[in-house]
């Protein structure tokens, strides 16, 4: 039998962390939080998504943050 991940991203989409995090905080927070302009100028989870994924600092800012929240 397989021991349940310890680490709190194993499952997740980049995508439900983002909507996760737009629900709880908002953009507007989100953006606060994370100063990029995909969360600050016209702000969109696709755009943010595409962002992202070829931006490996900012998302890990995002997992960081969604870390922190749900602890």
């Amino acid at each position: 039998m397989q021991q349940p991940s310890n680490d709190p991203l194993h499952g997740k989409t980049l995508e439900f962390i983002l909507k996760a995090l737009v629900d709880h905080l908002g953009w507007e927070d989100l953006g606060q939080h994370i100063r990029i302009n995909c969360f600050n100028s016209n702000p969109s989870i696709q755009s943010s998504l595409k962002f992202l994924r070829k931006t490996p600092w900012a998302r890990k800012k995002v997992e960081e943050l969604y870390i922190r929240m749900i602890d």
